[in-house]
């Protein structure tokens, strides 16, 4: 039913196109005699007759594409390497050469491994999984402890999953430290938010409550009337109220990346990020940002290079205190 209607659809388009040539044909300036000549159906004196004659070759094209419609079409891909996996250390505080304070962010990627390869042959999609940290073997059952040995990898702590283009997949067991990133790129940061419980709407939704003093009678923190009257005559989706709020999946998109330091593989990144310390984080480079607002990056991964330089990127490109 579903290839039916897109053929109707496609017949509707390629018909409303084949009127158009018609009755441009006829409001040319040339004779329509010399249009008759040029398409000899035009001959016939009804122009029902002249507008089928430009719709054949509409329908023929609709006859012959509904048979390579069962054909896949590759689907075009833009390159994009994989992300990482840290550990969300603290905050701390730096000043750029410029005497600018910036808060940032430590994220710790603690021995972060490809732990297995996902291809579109196999699995539908391109896809690495990544290892982070490390367990010992009574601490996983054994299907974890026959994936991990399969590969080839120590036994990891915590595994996740990042897309990739074909061009970006990795060999397991391939590391990935902090020299993944550039120091002045833009990254996206995913975490779990803290959890706060079963909070009001003064809390949670930023509600100004009820009066707190004169006309108020035990409805300071209320929320107040959640509907209308018998119309609608109910509450609507999505109204706010008393929930629980935090401990969700949330992303801080096109965070600065002030500092790497490979040889203790930390990242410094300005402002927050999601979650308490110690939670896992999951790094990747900014998807709102053009390769022209970036960095030159390493792909599909830099080289493991423990004595690397520190290398520092202040977000400033000029001094903020002069006028």
């Amino acid at each position: 039913m579903a290839g039916l209607r897109t053929g109707s659809s496609r017949l509707v388009s390629l018909l409303s196109s084949a009127s158009q040539t018609f009755f441009a044909h006829r409001s040319a300036a040339l004779p329509f005699a010399a249009c008759a000549a040029e398409t000899p159906c035009l001959g016939g004196s009804s122009v029902l007759q002249q507008l089928r004659c430009f719709a054949q070759p509409a329908l023929t094209q609709v006859t012959s594409s509904s048979d390579d419609d069962s054909a896949p079409a590759e689907k075009f891909e833009y390159p994009r390497r994989t992300g990482v996996i840290a550990i969300k250390v603290g905050m701390t505080q730096d000043w750029d050469q410029y005497g600018v304070r910036l808060p940032l962010t430590i994220l710790w990627i603690d021995d972060c491994q490809v732990t297995q390869v996902k291809t579109t042959a196999k699995n539908g999609y391109n896809g690495l999984q990544l290892g982070i940290g490390c367990k010992r073997g009574k601490q996983v059952n054994g299907a974890q402890r026959g994936h991990f040995r399969a590969a080839g990898v120590p036994i990891k702590r915590h595994l996740s999953e990042f897309r990739v283009s074909k061009e970006g997949l990795l060999p397991v067991g391939t590391s990935i430290t902090a020299s993944h990133f550039v120091a002045g790129q833009y990254v996206d940061v995913a975490g779990i938010t803290i959890g706060k419980g079963f909070q009001g709407v003064m809390k949670r939704f930023g509600f100004a409550g009820g009066p707190a003093s004169h006309g108020a009678s035990k409805s300071h923190r209320q929320r107040g009337s959640t509907g209308a009257c018998q119309d609608p005559g109910k509450v609507w989706k999505g109204t706010p109220m008393p929930g629980r709020m935090g401990g969700k999946r949330r992303t801080v998109q096109s965070i600065w990346l002030y500092k790497v330091d490979p040889q203790r593989n930390l990242l410094y990144v300005k402002g927050q990020v999601p979650g308490h310390k110690g939670n896992y984080v999951y790094i990747k480079d900014a998807v709102y940002k053009i390769p022209a607002q970036q960095p030159d990056l390493p792909w599909p991964t830099a080289k493991t290079d423990p004595n690397a330089p520190v290398t520092v990127v202040s977000p400033h490109p000029k001094d903020p205190f002069e006028e």
